[in-house]
């Protein structure tokens, strides 16, 4: 990671610019059709790879379905865009496993999107229970293919803030014994409990942390009236789970990496009678990382969680080129345009402290780089 630094007054942050190894985010929605062309630029420009969630409708259930997914997604990346997009095999309690192993085995898809049926957006279709894909869970353990957790309960008795944790002592950790050799991610971790049992597990457990999970409690829901914008599954905790979030982030521990969750709805999905959950922060996500990492006295390792401890975690090379972020404060758009309609973009509007170079990717020796 390279730093420019300008040495001012005591108390000053040296640091003006930061650039990185171009990052990849490792959970995104880019949905379908026109929303997909409209949010697919801020993901394509900023990460070199992303992983996909399945939870279309109908969803990604096999090879098939993937490939055609893929090729809309390639064919709506804009001109001379360097993305890859990995796609993932949505689990249902019919999934075959060897319509998974061989999706793997082609390289169609690098893991399998484990949805507690109910759990959140389109996923009805999910597991209804654990047991029934054992054999699935058990091909995927022989073959190295990751498995990505939505780690929530779905049991109406069971509190909302309390979906997470309850997951993980009832249903997380018997999967945990009863496939030892399984490679887990459990995506967007939210609690304290999520943290630890990621730590105990790091051998073959990782766990991705949105950029709205770090500055986000369970209060913001609710300031100054209710906010459906900040509304996502998991829905944000307790102040002291969003503190342990950050110590998380910005430990160095390569079981944590990046995971924007960009979740968009339209406006009217949003301000409903049942809001839909989901919060669109594809547009300011490095932003507020680079925030939220300067704040903890952690600049020097957002390259690791943004840009390498995930592609070690997938086995799969370090992107080449690099991304620059300036001190430059900027006033966001507050939304984006579809059709007749908008998404309201996470934080926008807000004028945030670090900016996206406009001059794009860069490629300097990446070598002797601080840490």
């Amino acid at each position: 990671m390279n730093t420019e630094k300008i040495f001012g007054p005591p108390g000053d942050s040296p640091v003006t610019t930061l650039t990185i190894r171009r990052p990849d985010d490792w959970h995104v929605h880019l949905r379908d059709g026109d929303m997909m062309r409209a949010v697919l630029p801020f993901t394509s420009s900023q990460f070199g790879r992303a992983i996909v969630m399945p939870n279309l409708t109908p969803p990604v259930t096999t090879v098939a379905a993937a490939q055609a997914y893929r090729d809309r997604i390639v064919a709506a990346l804009p001109r001379g865009a360097t993305f890859t997009p990995l796609m993932t095999c949505y689990l249902t309690d019919e999934t075959s496993a060897d319509e998974v192993e061989a999706g793997f085995r082609d390289r169609v898809w690098v893991a399998c999107k484990l949805y507690p049926a109910g759990a959140t957006t389109n996923s009805s279709h999910g597991v209804t229970n654990l047991a029934r894909i054992g054999s699935v869970l058990e091909r995927m353990e022989r073959i190295g293919m990751p498995v990505l957790i939505h780690g929530e309960a779905t049991e109406p008795t069971v509190d909302t803030f309390d979906r997470e944790s309850f997951f993980i002592e009832n249903s997380l950790r018997t999967l945990l014994g009863r496939h030892q050799e399984l490679r887990i991610v459990l995506e967007h971790v939210t609690t304290v409990e999520g943290v630890a049992v990621v730590r105990e597990n790091s051998a073959r457990m990782a766990a991705t942390i949105t950029p709205h999970h770090l500055v986000l409690n369970r209060t913001s829901l609710f300031q100054g009236g209710l906010r459906p914008h900040y509304y996502c599954l998991p829905v944000a905790k307790r102040e002291h789970h969003r503190l342990a979030l950050r110590r998380a982030a910005v430990s160095g521990d390569p079981c944590f990496f990046l995971g924007t969750d960009s979740a968009p709805h339209l406006r009217e999905a949003k301000q409903a009678e049942c809001c839909s959950a989901g919060i669109f922060c594809g547009p300011t996500a490095l932003q507020t990382y680079a925030q939220v990492f300067e704040e903890e006295g952690a600049l020097g390792r957002l390259e690791s969680f943004a840009s390498c401890n995930g592609p070690a975690f997938y086995r799969l090379p370090l992107n080449t080129g690099t991304i620059t972020l300036r001190r430059r404060k900027n006033l966001g758009d507050r939304s984006l345009r579809i059709g007749s309609s908008d998404i309201a973009m996470f934080r926008g509007g807000e004028r945030l402290a670090w900016s996206i170079d406009e001059e794009g990717d860069r490629d300097p020796q990446l070598e002797g780089r601080a840490r």
